[in-house]
This record gives C-alpha cells, structure tokens and sequence, in this order.
C-alpha cells in the first residue's frame, strides 16, 4: 500500500465531513420544501457547479488532443446514472423524515459492503472477508434498526433501500465511467436526477418561489458543497492516494453524520443503536482492508 500525501488526506477528510453534514442540511432543507423539490432544486444547483468545472477539462483535454468516449456513451451513462441516484436520493430523503441523521449516515454507508455482494450477479468472485463484514454489519443493523416488536421502523426500512439503490449506482457508475469523462458524467447525471426530481416536485407539491428562498442555506450547502466542492475534493484527493485507503477515510461521514446530529440537531442513539453503528463502521473498515494476496 502506498503512502498517501498529507494533503490528499486533508481533502478526502474534508469531502467526508462535508458529505456527513450534508445529512443535517437535508433533513433540515425539507422544512421549507418537499423531498422532490428540495432534490430537484439541489441536484441542478450541484450541476451549475460542475460544469465551469467540466468545461476546463474539456478544453485542456482538447490541448493534448485527449478525448474520452463519444457522446452517444456520455449522455447514455448519465441518464442510466441519473435514473438510479435519483431514486435512491428520493428514499434517502423520505427516510430521513422518519429516522435520526446519524442512523441514516451508517444506513447509508452499507453499499461498501453490498457492492461487492451484488457483484455476484456479474459473476466476480467475492472473497471471504466480505461475507464476514456482511455478517458484522447484519448484527449491527439489528441493535440499529430492530426495536423490542421485531419490526423495522418505516424510515429504517427507506435507507435500507436506499444504500441498495446507491450501490447499484456504483456499479453503474464503474461500468460507465472507464469509457467517458467522470466530471462530465457527474455533472450530467445531476442534471437528468435535477429535472425529474424538480418536474415532479413541481405537480406534486407546488413549491413557491419563496420556499426556495426560505431554504437556501441547505439548498446552497448540499447543491455547491456537498456536491460540487465534496466531488472535486474527492477527485483531486484520490488521484495520490491507495483506493483501500481513500475509502476509509470518505466512510467517516457515517461516524460525522452522528456527531453532526448531535451538535446541531440533538438528536441522540441509545446505547443499543451506538453498539449497532459501531459493529456497522466496523465491517465497512473490515471489508476495505488489504488483503495479502498468496503467491503463486
């Protein structure tokens, strides 16, 4: 394993404290508008960011004569990524109405572990430590969301399906992503994921002009920073630093998602809830540790 660059480091922390304050802002965005409009409005916001962003890679891209993939396979795989993030946003956000922020943080971070157990359908071999994190992280989930009826609550049970959905997204996104430009595709599919969700709030829920206004500051936080400053920070800090180890330190926004409900909302997990989130943050270390391959 490589060593990583202490600013590397400090940019893929600062994407993970970003994204887990994000949990916060999007419950509280939904004060002032509904989960389709406040995705809507934050999706295309995070669109505008990126694309300033997109359009200087282009260009420098065009200087040393680079392209990467035609537009048929751009604009395909940010419908197919956009279609997917949408939905599992759209669960995310109706889960956190009914659920804490820092149990819908470590919810959410499953898709470290489900995405290599969905891999099964393509047929890749899953290795032995990710079934055991899957185990870990199916008894943490039981102190987390399970309560004394045996039931699943209805915001527990939404995130569930979220971090599946996200972890389809990511399959998605690696089948895509070696063929097209992966600001390009991000931007894109932010914009698609904006319009549906924005078009729908806009039938369902009639949002005025002033709602928009009135949320702006969660609106600003999850459209500029959760999604155009986060993913440059995760760009720029991976391209020096080991993939095992960027992993570990973007799932810290689980462990900062429950501290940012804490300090802002709160919101507080019993001693049954915080044993369950640390058998979960466990398994999502667990899975992500190198393993020494044998010789041959």
């Amino acid at each position: 394993m490589k060593r990583i660059p202490l600013s590397s480091g400090i940019l893929l922390f600062t994407a993970a404290v970003i994204w887990g304050f994000a949990f916060v802002a999007q419950r509280e965005g939904m004060e002032y508008l509904g989960p389709f409009s406040f995705n809507g409005a934050r999706y295309l916001l995070g669109s505008a960011v990126l694309l300033p962003l997109v359009l200087v890679r282009k260009k420098a891209a065009r200087k040393r004569g680079l392209t990467r993939g035609t537009r048929k396979d751009t604009w395909l795989g940010g419908l197919c990524c956009g279609l997917v993030i949408c939905s599992a946003s759209m669960f995310q956000q109706l889960g956190l109405l009914h659920t804490t922020v820092g149990k819908a943080g470590f919810i959410t971070t499953l898709y470290i572990i489900l995405v290599p157990l969905l891999g099964i359908f393509l047929k890749r071999k899953v290795p032995r430590i990710i079934w055991v994190g899957a185990m870990l992280s199916a008894v943490g989930m039981y102190l987390l969301c399970i309560n004394e009826q045996f039931t699943i609550s209805k915001g527990d049970g939404l995130l569930l399906i979220c971090a599946l959905l996200f972890s389809v997204h990511i399959m998605v996104i690696d089948y895509f992503s070696p063929k097209v430009d992966g600001v390009e595709l991000s931007c894109l599919q932010f914009l698609i994921a904006g319009v549906i969700c924005f078009v729908i709030g806009v039938l369902r829920e009639h949002p005025q002009p002033a709602d928009f206004l009135a949320g702006i500051i969660p609106l600003a936080y999850t459209g500029i920073l959760s999604s155009g400053v986060a993913y440059t920070f995760q760009i720029v800090g991976q391209r020096d630093a080991d993939p095992a180890v960027a992993a570990l330190i973007l799932s810290l926004e689980s462990v900062i998602s429950v501290l940012a409900g804490w300090m802002i909302l709160g919101q507080r997990l019993s001693g049954r809830e915080l044993a369950g989130c640390a058998i979960v943050f466990a398994a999502v270390i667990l899975v992500q540790l190198p393993v020494k391959q044998p010789l041959r």
